[in-house]
């Protein structure tokens, strides 16, 4: 799944799709597939951050800067959302989700930082509060597929309930025939995948 925030235009770090990314079902029924849930920018997939990801300590002048513009310009919208994906980036969920709220205080239409406070929720281990967000990034924009296979991810790997996350994902073929997901699989091959799995532990 992507991250969209205001990396590029696309906000919530289009320049790397959670959407921000979050390896998936990789057990129980779901066959030991894995892969990473996306940030919502639009644009490249990002992997799940593991040790070797920028620690925040690296990119202190970054959060220098965008901590002293949202102070003098709290109403900068796209200031807050830079602050979200640098805490996205550097695996810091809480912060993260408190300047993408920030953001959205502001500009509650955009459905890319919807989506990266998504992923942020379920990497606080709040699925419930990540499907929020991502159904509001798809109300905005029905055709938004980041929030689509992200929500699949938590409705599979987070909730259990295989059913709704292969409707989600049909959903989103309908949408897009050759949606992909960011491991380079194509999204019909992952519904065909788990709905295999599914008819085995029957």
């Amino acid at each position: 799944m992507p991250k969209s925030t205001s990396h590029p235009t696309n906000t919530v770090q289009q320049s790397t799709l959670i959407g921000v990314a979050v390896l998936c079902l990789a057990v129980g029924f779901l066959g030991g597939v894995v892969f990473s849930i996306y940030k919502s920018t639009g644009v490249a997939p990002v992997a799940v951050p593991t040790a070797a990801q920028p620690d925040i300590g690296d990119r202190a002048q970054e959060l220098d800067r965008l901590t002293k513009e949202t102070a003098q310009n709290p109403g900068n919208s796209a200031a807050w959302t830079q602050l979200g994906n640098l805490y996205f980036d550097t695996n810091i969920p809480e912060k993260a989700i408190w300047a993408y709220q920030k953001s959205l205080e502001i500009d509650p239409a955009n459905p890319d930082v919807w989506t990266d406070l998504g992923v942020m929720y379920r990497r606080s281990n709040q699925p419930q509060e990540a499907l929020k967000a991502f159904d509001e990034a798809i109300r905005l924009d029905s055709k938004h597929e980041p929030s689509r296979f992200n929500k699949g991810i938590v409705q599979l790997h987070d909730l259990n309930d295989p059913a709704a996350g292969i409707k989600t994902w049909e959903d989103l073929l309908a949408i897009n025939p050759l949606a992909m997901a960011p491991n380079g699989k194509s999204v019909d091959e992952l519904v065909v995948i788990y709905k295999k799995n599914i008819q085995k532990t029957k």
